[in-house]
């Protein structure tokens, strides 16, 4: 259920297997390319897949899905399996997938990150190809579009098995200066012994920082939390709550007119986890002003609902986003909703249609 100002469309629908987890780019021949995972269930992955569909109308309707990976069939004590997948459009056209592959053990999951990269607009794909970036849930590919580490490429994970002990979870970067070829890291973005800080997505300002907004995971339905690089991800930040209350998978980027959004889950604590994880997932607008805040005080934000799943087993909130150059933004997300297993669906909108300003009647 959206707002009328939001289209809603659907991307991939199977109802023999669960669909989650999605992203989404476009491509420079002009189409979008949806990149997710399909498995048994959320909390089953004795079978797991990514998947890609295409779309060559805006993302209105979208070809069938097609494996970007093998099939992964098995006990997962004893099995990697593939989990959450990233997309990202370099500056020369190329097409960069960044998927973690996990094994769990009983002295800890195995956590592996790698790249499979197109450069024919995602027809065909070179891959996997092995990093040393540890962690799960990777956030997209950042390629720095300006100052003296322009075209860097940027990568962060997050891990609970990897830091000292008393750190719930750490949030970690990995970056490679000559297109992936050599890594540097791992860098701490932040770690807490207080708060689930995971699943980042950094944004670039157009005055150079680098902002890298966190999950808080301790499902006390807590803010989520964002540090702040001033020197191109050499260096961060003390973590700073930033008002998105329960905020889960925050998905962020910088809007044609100079807003930075976010998409994210919205998850509010309380007992247990009744409707089988999260029914909203929620749009948040705010401003270079409040990224670079010191405080949660100081930041403004602006929530806006995007979907609600109805169904008593909702599941969903983990999103991808792109805007066009006419300025509509169009929106990944999976849901259960009507659906007997997890589907993907998508969302078009402009982001003027949400906001009425109001100037005039307070003149």
């Amino acid at each position: 259920m959206t707002l009328p100002q939001i289209q809603t469309f659907t991307v991939s629908r199977d109802d023999s297997i669960y669909e989650a987890w999605p992203d989404v780019c476009q491509t420079q021949a002009g189409d979008l390319l949806c990149l997710f995972s399909e498995c048994t269930h959320h909390g089953n992955r004795d079978y797991t897949r990514i998947m890609l569909a295409r779309s060559s109308n805006r993302g209105r309707t979208w070809s069938p899905k097609i494996p970007l990976t093998e099939p992964t069939r098995g006990d997962v004590n004893k099995v990697p399996y593939w989990n959450c997948g990233r997309l990202t459009q370099l500056a020369n056209g190329h097409i960069v997938a960044v998927i973690d592959k996990c094994t769990n053990e009983n002295e800890g999951r195995i956590e592996e990150n790698y790249l499979f990269i197109s450069n024919d607009h995602g027809h065909t794909w070179t891959g996997p190809i092995s990093t040393p970036i540890v962690g799960i849930v990777p956030d997209q590919l950042i390629e720095l579009k300006q100052g003296p580490h322009k075209g860097r490429w940027l990568i962060t994970a997050h891990s609970t098995h990897n830091f000292e002990p008393g750190i719930i979870s750490g949030q970690r970067l990995w970056y490679s200066d000559d297109e992936g070829k050599n890594w540097k890291g791992p860098i701490t973005i932040a770690k807490s012994s207080e708060y689930f800080l995971c699943e980042a997505s950094i944004v670039e300002l157009p005055t150079g920082e680098l902002i890298c907004f966190m999950r808080e995971n301790s499902g006390l339905g807590h803010n989520g939390f964002k540090s702040i690089s001033r020197d191109s991800g050499d260096t961060w930040s003390e973590a700073i709550q930033f008002p998105l209350p329960g905020c889960h998978r925050p998905v962020s980027g910088i809007l044609k007119d100079g807003q930075i959004m976010i998409t994210h889950r919205y998850m509010q604590g309380g007992k247990g986890w009744t409707g089988w994880w999260m029914q909203n997932t929620l749009i948040g607008f705010t401003d270079v002003e409040s990224c670079l805040a010191e405080t949660r005080q100081e930041a403004h934000t602006r929530i806006v609902p995007l979907d609600y799943d109805r169904s008593t087993a909702a599941d969903g909130g983990y999103t991808g986003w792109t805007q066009f150059d006419d300025g509509e933004v169009y929106v990944v997300n999976y849901v259960v909703d009507d659906a007997p297993k997890a589907q993907i669906r998508g969302y078009a909108f402009r982001p003027e249609d949400l906001i009425i300003d109001a100037a005039e009647q307070w003149s």
